[in-house]
């Protein structure tokens, strides 16, 4: 007897599976939507930032006219070109009224007036300030420092150093024990002197430097002569470590 085959009953075909397929498109492009609509939000907040900042830079005034180097000092205290051309001007008109004022005695070759641009500096033989061996102004100081101080009030904002110096021929007194202390002591003398003609004494120094800066040799009678001087330098107002830029 042969054996009957058994037939499943065909499945019925779903008609709408469709829907399952359709319904994953839709939540697929709805996220594809979402994601580029916040794309687009985050790329517009960027563009806004981005055009404000370029407002704010072709609007607000330039915060400096030149790049700072390395190395520059800082911006605030560094003068400008102008600024130090016209204190160029200044000096050397201040120069040419010393010269003019200290006639007399640059004939007699007591003073002499030496400057650049940054400098003005006015050497005065110590005869005509002080007896031998003395830090006392002597009478005939008067009329020389007067001349100085009447020219150094009118640019008061620019330091004044005065300098002592001596020859090499020692000294050993109870006053003075060594060249150092006659030279500083002669320098103090001239600076209290031009401030009772009324120069600030803020903005001055006395400065002993003894035989070590000659200005001749002292092996002569006349290089030693030379060597005992006081010199008043006028700075610039911004010129600093004064005795490196006279060298």
């Amino acid at each position: 007897m042969s054996a009957r085959r058994r037939h499943r009953p065909e499945e019925k075909e779903n008609s709408e599976r469709w829907l399952v397929s359709y319904a994953d498109f839709i939540t697929l492009l709805f996220a594809f939507f979402v994601v580029m609509y916040a794309v687009a939000i985050v790329h517009q907040g960027d563009l806004k930032a981005l055009s404000a900042s370029l407002d704010r830079a072709f609007q607000d005034p330039p915060k400096a006219s030149e790049p700072i180097q390395v190395g520059d000092p800082p911006r605030s205290f560094a003068p400008s070109i102008l600024e130090t051309a016209q204190e160029a001007e200044k000096l050397k008109e201040a120069g040419e009224r010393f010269t003019e004022v200290l006639a007399p005695y640059i004939d007699q070759e007591l003073v002499a007036v030496e400057r650049n641009e940054f400098w003005i500096a006015v050497e005065m033989k110590s005869g005509i300030l002080f007896a031998s061996g003395s830090a006392e102004l002597s009478p005939e100081a008067d009329p020389v420092l007067a001349k100085l101080a009447q020219i150094v009030r009118e640019l008061p904002d620019n330091p004044v150093y005065v300098e002592g110096h001596t020859d090499n021929v020692p000294i050993e007194t109870q006053a003075f024990p060594s060249n150092w202390e006659l030279s500083a002591a002669r320098a103090a003398s001239v600076v209290r002197r031009l401030v009772q003609f009324g120069v600030d004494p803020a903005r001055m120094a006395a400065v002993g430097f003894g035989e070590h800066h000659p200005a001749a040799d002292n092996s002569t009678e006349v290089g030693r002569y030379r060597n005992r001087r006081v010199v008043l330098v006028l700075l610039a107002k911004n010129a600093s470590r004064y005795r490196f830029e006279r060298q």
